[in-house]
């Protein structure tokens, strides 16, 4: 079954497939091209993993900063 896109994960898929991909590494029984091609796909999980919590992150604060009023602002991650 191929992988999905990066872009088209969630949240949790993201952070599922980075699991797998630090067990299998951890075990060690995949040859070197393989395990620096799953190294590769863990770090772009993680960097996706980590844009999707601060962008959740920051919509949580954009709702608290507006007293409890329910309206998502959008939140641009590169900016600031």
């Amino acid at each position: 079954m191929p992988k999905k896109k990066l872009e088209n994960l969630s949240f949790e898929e993201s952070l599922n497939e980075l699991d797998t991909i630090v067990q299998n590494l951890e075990q060690g029984e995949i040859s070197l091209e393989d395990s620096m091609a799953l190294f590769e796909r863990g770090l772009a999980l993680s960097k996706l993993s980590q844009e999707k919590l601060q962008t959740a992150e920051q919509k949580v604060k954009i709702l608290l900063d507006n007293n409890g009023e329910q309206t998502l602002n959008n939140f641009d991650v590169n900016a600031g």
